[in-house]
């Protein structure tokens, strides 16, 4: 069975956008050429876009659920997983945004 990743790219912009693919490469490769109409819109007016974050899945399924999971984390949160992957998506929900805190929040029970 092929592997599935879910991958979070930074857009030039600054924006997060998170995707799921097969192949890592090729899918970045499509999100930064203008050429291509195969990346997605979001990023085609935010070009170029670099790799922040890849987590390997066994199957499409299991790669949806965690794109659903990472979509629905906020941006700190985002940043929170980019900065540690093995944070779980538990110990992500208990992060509490702080803007006075240089990395902008604080993980409780740390």
């Amino acid at each position: 069975m092929q592997p599935w990743y879910v991958y979070i790219l930074s857009c030039a912009d600054g924006r997060l956008y998170t995707g799921i693919t097969t192949d890592i490469e090729r899918r970045i490769s499509e999100h930064n050429d203008p050429t291509v109409k195969l990346g997605a819109r979001f990023t085609r007016g935010r070009r170029p876009v670099t790799l922040v974050y890849q987590q390997r899945l066994q199957d499409r399924s299991a790669a949806t659920r965690r794109e659903i999971e990472i979509k629905a984390l906020s941006r700190a949160q985002k940043l929170a997983l980019i900065e540690d992957p093995d944070l779980s998506i538990e110990r992500l929900m208990e992060y509490i945004p702080a803007p006075d805190f240089p990395t902008g929040g604080v993980i409780l029970g740390r």
